[in-house]
């Protein structure tokens, strides 16, 4: 039983949230709770699966094949394959724990909301896509994941109708995905025009970098760039998440991710043997200070965008930005160290670069855990005060001790401050950059500091300033949702206490697997 259950959890990660997505408004017909205790074990199944796989693929550093229809390559038949490395494996935690605590956190905070069996449903299918982008193999049931992924965002986000500013968010949203998604179906169309596959694997082997294959990479990156929210391509991003339900917005956060995750394998799988060659070694380094300057660019605009703002979660908005850019920073630092062997005459990348892949890699983790910790804390304060301006807030820590408490944990580990989580990944982009350039470094750690000072000022703003009087009868949010606020709160903490131990394990193999392009083509 446990030996099936593991053959065949690839497939299984993704039917469990559709088949509870089916079930979901016929539960919800019984009765409320049961639906609300449906949709937790249906996720918490879900995640036993995806830690089950991921652990496999983690542990042993095998690559996990799942086949669906035909067997052999070039079959009549429909064949699709998904693929899991170990970078996979590291994105799919991510997809597995931040919904759970979605939907514990939703018991209590959406509760007087109508049209919960919606609101469920669309949770599900957001998880299911979100898990099948990570893991596909094929570049189409990727758009086709992705695709998923955004309808169901966009509902999501324009959840309170009532609403005017979430209607338009989710239209902004809707926009973005609607051009991105047409900018990968064309790069597909390309693709399979001149290679007749679709497999990422067979085009990694079949890629020549000719005019179209260069034109397909850039309609991909500039497509994915726009869903992960890289400037100047963010201005949705602070509005979407900004406006949705903050359980909501957790799992947007990982959506996110998963189109920053499709960059990784695009440039470093799908197109890496060519960029990352000895004769096209300038172009590569090129493209590696690119991204570092769309990336400082990226932290600019978000950390100076942050200290600006009223609004509780647009601030924090704006925060994910930044710290997107720290993951890019680090990406393209790597890529701009590359070099070539000259014993073997191969292209590696530097000791410093390979440390900033390390890093960014490690901060993808981080901050998804951040950002939703404190999404989750600006959403209780909503709960309780109805309201979102800072400038209405106030004192609110003499009620809300244990909300206070997971405030300060976020906002310690997103500003990159020992002993939480933020500061091992942080410290090793910075170490790393300032060994490539020093005046990245500085930057790096002067927008951190910039970032810690917004938050301080909301600190004082929300939590120690004065009470007004209308807020004396604030009372703690529900159990349920302090549970979903402690449930990575604790995941934080664990990391920021023993990072080695979440590096070795979890970081490196999905490093190693990004750099091997050769073990991805051979996973076929």
């Amino acid at each position: 039983m446990f030996e099936q259950i593991l053959a065949h959890s690839p497939a299984l990660a993704v039917a469990i949230p559709l088949l509870g997505a089916f079930f979901t408004p016929l539960v919800g017909k019984i009765n409320d709770k049961l639906r609300n205790i449906f949709v937790i074990l249906i996720l918490a199944l879900d995640s036993f699966v995806v830690l089950l796989l991921a652990n496999d693929v983690l542990s042993t550093g095998s690559i996990r094949t799942y086949i669906f229809g035909a067997k052999e390559i070039g079959s009549p038949v429909v064949r699709i394959i998904f693929e899991i490395d170990g970078l996979n494996a590291f994105m799919i935690i991510l997809a597995a724990i931040l919904p759970l605590a979605a939907v514990i956190y939703s018991w209590a905070f959406m509760k007087d909301e109508t049209g919960q069996d919606k609101y469920y449903t669309l949770m599900l299918l957001l998880t299911a896509g979100m898990l099948g982008m990570m893991m596909t193999g094929d570049l189409f049931n990727f758009f086709v994941f992705l695709e998923i992924t955004s309808i169901s965002s966009a509902a999501l986000i324009a959840y309170r109708t009532n609403n005017k500013f979430s209607v338009q968010a989710a239209f902004k949203y809707i926009v973005i995905s609607t051009i991105g998604a047409l900018f990968v179906l064309f790069a597909i169309a390309i693709l399979y025009g001149q290679y007749d596959a679709l497999n990422m694997a067979v085009l990694a082997n079949s890629i020549q970098y000719g005019l179209l294959d260069k034109i397909a990479l850039v309609l991909l990156v500039i497509a994915l760039a726009m869903k992960a929210g890289i400037a100047p391509m963010h201005m949705w991003l602070p509005e979407a998440y900004g406006r949705a339900p903050s359980s909501v917005t957790v799992v947007i956060i990982g959506t996110t991710l998963g189109s920053f995750y499709g960059i990784l394998r695009v440039g470093f799988t799908i197109f890496g043997e060519q960029i990352i060659s000895a004769s096209n070694l300038g172009v590569g380094i090129a493209l590696g200070w690119m991204l570092v300057g769309l990336a400082i660019l990226t932290i600019f605009i978000g950390v100076l965008m942050a200290l600006k703002q009223n609004d509780f979660k647009k601030m924090i908005g704006f925060a994910a930005v930044a710290e997107i850019g720290y993951m890019l920073l680090a990406f393209g630092a790597a890529l701009a160290t590359i070099y070539q062997n000259s014993i073997t005459g191969a292209v590696d990348i530097s000791p410093a670069g390979l440390t900033a892949l390390k890093g960014g890699m490690f901060h993808i983790l981080n901050d998804a855990l951040d950002i939703s910790l404190l999404f989750l804390v600006a959403g209780a304060i909503y709960y309780v005060t109805k309201e979102a301006s800072l400038n209405k807030l106030g004192g609110l820590a003499r009620n809300m001790k244990y909300t206070t408490v997971f405030f300060i944990i976020g906002m310690i580990a997103v500003s990159g401050l020992p002993p939480l989580n933020g500061f091992a990944s942080k410290l090793m982009i910075y170490q790393s950059t300032y060994e490539i350039n020093p005046i990245l470094a500085i930057v790096a750690i002067l927008c951190s500091i910039l970032l810690l000072a917004t938050f301080v000022k909301v600190f004082y703003a929300v939590f120690l300033g004065p009470k007004l009087p209308k807020f004396d009868k604030v009372k703690e949010v529900p159990k349920s949702m302090l549970i979903g606020m402690l449930i990575i709160a604790c995941i934080i903490i664990f990391i920021g206490l023993f990072p080695n131990l979440v590096v070795e394990n979890i970081v490196n193999p999905a490093v190693t697997a990004l750099q091997n392009a050769t073990a991805y083509m051979g996973g076929i």
